[in-house]
């Protein structure tokens, strides 16, 4: 194999470097130098001035009272700005496979562009009998509880420019008619922080939304399970809310919502 073989451009610098990073781990999360030392196979001047130019650089913190290492602020950047430069789709694809496998239910992931939402991933539960929407299928937002959720961070001025008549378009029954109950109905699920539709676009289909906030505290795209009935029967209701919560709160935090993420 060619990992097994040795490879004569490597920087022993910088080998020596992410040898000592490596060292760190949930068991290892704080470490003295002569731990350190022991982890690593380097001689321990070598190991000394490794932890000094990486302490200087911010890839380890120093704790002065416990003479001890941990891992810097610079290593949790590089892995946020690697994470975060990835699309929504890429990073929630496992964690609606495994919101799915919990909760038993077809989970979503959806984005808005302009008046429609888009559907950019989905996973459905074993015998599944929903018709389901696929990858790439178009919506309008105000006639989902997906939608709504979507429009929950934009202005009045941005919401009456994407709907400027008083009359909502379409027909679809259980759809708001009026712009001005549609803004409501927004308003209230933004207070809220989630939207559980029971039957709101499908009858006897419900769904439980939650948002996904970016690094800039926007809302990047909803997360959404699809429970088959009329209403999220009430013995579930409080689970599968939680279950969803922690989903979209996960990949906030892969997008680099910090707060979300701590």
């Amino acid at each position: 194999m060619a990992d097994a073989q040795p490879c004569k451009y490597l920087i022993p610098g910088l080998e020596r470097g992410l040898q000592l990073l490596l060292a760190f781990s949930e068991q290892h999360q704080d470490l003295t130098f002569a731990e350190l030392h022991r982890l690593v196979d380097m001689p321990k001047a070598t190991a000394y001035r490794v932890v000094q130019t990486l302490e200087h650089m911010g890839f380890l913190e120093r704790n002065a009272r416990t003479n001890t290492f941990r891992l810097g602020m610079n290593v949790l950047r590089l892995g946020f700005e690697y994470i975060s430069s990835l699309d929504v789709a890429q990073v929630g694809q496992p964690v609606i496979e495994q919101l799915r496998d919990s909760s038993q239910c077809s989970s979503h992931l959806a984005i808005r562009d302009g008046r429609d939402l888009i559907y950019i991933a989905r996973v459905s539960a074993a015998g599944a009998r929903i018709n389901q929407v696929s990858v790439g299928t178009r919506l309008p937002v105000h006639c989902t509880s997906l939608g709504r959720m979507l429009l929950t961070d934009i202005s009045r001025a941005e919401f009456e420019a994407l709907f400027p008549d008083e009359r909502l378009p379409g027909n679809t029954p259980g759809q708001p008619r009026e712009r001005e109950a549609l803004w409501q109905m927004v308003q209230a699920d933004r207070a809220r922080g989630f939207v559980v539709g029971e039957s709101f676009f499908r009858p006897g289909i419900s769904s439980i939304v939650y948002p996904i906030y970016d690094r800039d505290g926007r809302v990047a795209a909803v997360i959404s399970i699809m429970v088959p009935s009329d209403e999220v029967p009430k013995s579930d209701r409080e689970r599968l809310q939680n279950e969803v919560r922690l989903a979209a709160d996960k990949i906030s935090g892969f997008l680099g919502h910090l707060s979300q993420a701590s």
